[in-house]
């Protein structure tokens, strides 16, 4: 423990403060997480609009403007991987236990219960279910993470600084990053990260309870998830003890042929022409409707204006809190890369990965609800894509490969997320002692549980857009720190091809 840092301690001080709270007084860490996140949502709901929408336009800036030749390292550096495995590490970076928690959920619960402005089961409300949620789920998330990954990858392999988020702000406050200025930094950023990593957990352990409830005799719980969650802190320790080249290496690639088997045998036996025509027709109504629905906010209705704060301020909240882990995940894995074509691949792979993703759960899932055939839209939210495989070909097989998948999802994240924690509390060392890496495992397993306990799926989105919120503001600082370290070393690098032209003269 010799190499931990003062933020590991304040953070694991927070951390467990929460955690004991949350054990001790449920109720009122609920009560409280819950007026801290209808405060934000209400009076700064136009605030997560604005900046969200301002990193994906500051992305697409970066990748016209002339900056976008510019190499996240070196100039003679080139790219560790090539674009095939690349592409397949931002996917498996950004899939985790949410695309399986609500790939049939979010669809269906739009289109039949609770549609953002269209009336519920109609047409329109089919294609408005389908646009928003390739909204929520695409290019505006991963602006969010390609910020974070961009700044950090640019600091690190272009000036070699600690992968610190403190670090990326030094052109902006100088030395004071290294002193309490730049703790505090740390400190928020390693928090949101803790508090989005649990949520994702916790929504792992509800929908593994979920379908052993919809499946077998098995109740539907906080006890069966608590031991849910025991089982799976148990296996991701011991990946998180077996390195990060062995564990993670074999679970991603696991996590990526699970993945591609659900997504391609649900469109063999789900309705397969009606998933492409409702893929290519929601793509167009998405796109067409991308600029409305970056600023909706409904000012003058309450239940629409509810909507957003319930939805896409959740969402832009949980990919804030989310940032700082999936962008040390990607920065590491993008040294040598160019601007231009780092963004373009996080911006747009991932996104239309994921495009076929909803479209083919949410499609199959609306399809059944229209058939009659099944209540989906009646079902608890984390047993609505067993409730679905129940109603096509090998659905006990599709139910089995979903609950494996997200079972190595969860070790996968929490496996990860233990070895970036590590990282940000020992100044950012490359391999963080096992203990360090132990400690914010069981702290993300513990606030898990307690959120559960204290108030189940809405406990957890509370703390997470509480949490997320003062990240928000470091997130902007980066973007401005980012800006004016690319204007310098630019302005150096012109320098030098004169200096260079005048001396060959």
């Amino acid at each position: 423990m010799q190499k931990v840092t003062s933020v590991f301690w304040v953070t694991l001080a927070i951390a467990l403060f929460s955690v004991i709270w949350g054990a001790w007084a449920p109720g009122s860490l609920e009560s409280i997480t819950g007026k801290i996140q209808s405060y934000i949502s209400v009076h700064f709901g136009w605030y997560y609009l604005l900046i969200v929408t301002g990193f994906v336009v500051f992305c697409l800036y970066m990748i016209f403007s002339p900056y976008g030749k510019m190499k996240l390292g070196k100039e003679s550096d080139t790219p560790d991987y090539n674009y095939a495995t690349w592409f397949a590490m931002l996917f498996s970076a950004g899939m985790g236990i949410g695309l399986v928690f609500w790939g049939a959920a979010e669809p269906i619960f739009f289109y039949a219960n609770n549609a953002p402005t269209a009336e519920t089961g109609t047409a329109a409300a089919l294609n408005e279910s389908m646009r928003f949620v390739y909204f929520h789920w695409g290019v505006h998330a991963w602006g969010i993470y390609a910020i974070v990954a961009l700044v950090l990858a640019y600091f690190k392999f272009r000036r070699g600084a600690p992968a610190l988020i403190s670090s990326t702000l030094e052109p902006i406050f100088g030395d004071k990053m290294n002193g309490p200025l730049g703790k505090l930094v740390d400190i928020i950023a390693v928090f949101a990260t803790i508090v989005g990593v649990a949520t994702t957990l916790g929504f792992g352990a509800a929908q593994i309870n979920g379908g052993l409830t919809y499946l077998t005799s098995i109740e539907d719980s906080f006890g069966v998830q608590l031991i849910i969650i025991g089982i799976v802190t148990v296996l991701f320790m011991m990946s998180a003890y077996t390195g990060l080249s062995k564990g993670i290496k074999y679970l991603s690639n696991t996590n990526m042929f699970l993945a591609l088997a659900l997504l391609v045998i649900m469109l063999i036996v789900g309705p397969t022409l009606f998933i492409m025509n409702m893929f290519t027709d929601t793509i167009g109504a998405y796109l067409q409707n991308l600029p409305t629905m970056s600023f909706r906010l409904a000012p003058n209705n309450e239940e629409n204006r509810a909507w957003i704060n319930d939805w896409t301020v959740f969402y832009w909240a949980w990919w804030i809190a989310w940032s700082p882990f999936v962008g040390i995940f990607i920065a590491r894995v993008s040294k040598g890369r160019t601007i231009r074509e780092f963004l373009s691949g996080v911006l747009l792979v991932p996104s239309v990965v994921g495009f076929l993703w909803f479209s083919t759960f949410g499609s199959s899932a609306i399809k059944v609800q229209q058939s009659g055939d099944a209540d989906l839209a009646g079902l608890a939210t984390e047993q609505a894509m067993f409730g679905m495989f129940d109603n096509y070909p090998l659905g006990l097989i599709l139910s089995i490969i979903a609950m494996t998948l997200i079972g190595t999802f969860f070790i996968t994240s929490a496996d990860s997320a233990t070895f970036v924690l590590g990282m940000q509390t020992t100044n950012g060392s490359l391999t963080p002692p096992t203990m360090v890496k132990f400690a914010w495992g069981i702290v993300q397993s513990s606030m898990a549980a307690v959120l559960l306990y204290s108030g189940g799926l809405q406990a957890l989105q509370n703390a997470l857009i509480s949490a997320a919120f003062p990240f928000s503001f470091i997130m902007i600082l980066m973007v401005v720190s980012l800006y004016k370290a690319l204007r310098a070393d630019k302005a150096a690098l012109e320098k030098g091809k004169r200096e260079k032209e005048k001396t060959s003269a």
